[in-house]
């Protein structure tokens, strides 16, 4: 059984390979019990996700939150 640590290693490691079968079934396995890691591979997914819409343009650089309108208010 992998811990928290492998998986989210494995988790990282998804992105920029193809894992084993026994990688893939070890993270599966570990992902089911474990919402931390669960929650880490969503949040992983959705950066990646925002980071290539950010490369292609599709997202301005500056984030509502951090406009100069906001900061007056």
């Amino acid at each position: 059984m992998m811990n928290c640590q492998q998986t989210t290693r494995l988790l990282s490691d998804a992105l920029e390979r193809e894992l084993s079968i026994k990688e893939r079934t070890s993270l599966k396995v570990h992902t089911m019990m474990c919402s931390g890691c669960r929650n880490f591979g969503k949040q992983m997914g959705t950066l990646r996700g925002l980071t290539h819409e950010f490369a292609k343009g599709g997202l301005s650089s500056e984030s509502p939150a951090s406009s100069d309108s906001d900061l007056e208010k």
